[in-house]
């Protein structure tokens, strides 16, 4: 892991700038973000009840220069709701994210509950789940697997961890640039 940091130091671009170019599909490069074109970045709803994994998550992202927007809602019931545009999402601009991420252990529905209703209906089954939790059981995997999720990510969410699922989720990351304040995005 050294020598990747001390590679990304030399090149000046953040370790997770590097995983991702490293993972990316062959020609897939990077594209200048900020210009005008370019696609929004991509949003990601986090779904987690514990406000310290939810920092730690921001953080994971924010030391790797991620600018994407990352929404972050305590419950499942509040997740569904952003999702679905209702309750006091009703007036929500209709735009689905281009990652879930999803706590399992949740207080009233559970994340299981959760990820089978999203991935139940039509107008989100498409939007890739990746299933957060302190288990490691064996049982839990395969049952995430069964209902949808394409990844499960044991917790603490390190940028590694996250960066090692992004490849299988066709994911536009959206990364802020060094020195000059623009963006660059590249599709994982």
């Amino acid at each position: 892991m050294r020598s990747i940091v001390n590679l990304a130091a030399a090149l000046e671009v953040t370790v997770g700038h590097l995983l991702s170019c490293a993972t990316a599909p062959a020609g897939a490069g990077l594209e200048a973000g900020g210009a005008d074109g370019e696609p929004a970045p991509t949003e990601i709803l986090l779904v987690e009840d514990s406000a310290a994994d939810a920092a730690l998550t921001m953080r994971a992202f924010k030391r790797a220069r991620f600018t994407n927007p990352l929404r972050i809602v305590c419950d499942a019931e509040e997740g569904l709701a952003y999702l679905f545009g209702h309750g006091r999402y009703a007036q929500r601009r209709p735009e689905r994210p281009g990652l879930i991420l999803l706590d399992l252990n949740l207080p009233g529905m559970s994340g299981l509950e959760c990820l089978r209703r999203i991935k139940a209906d039509a107008r989100t089954r498409e939007i890739p789940v990746a299933v957060l939790t302190v288990s490691k059981s064996d049982r839990m995997i395969v049952e995430c697997g069964r209902l949808g999720a394409e990844n499960y990510i044991v917790k603490p969410l390190s940028i590694e961890s996250f960066l090692r699922v992004t490849p299988k989720l066709n994911l536009r990351l959206t990364l802020s640039a060094l020195g000059n304040g623009g963006r660059r995005s590249l599709t994982l």
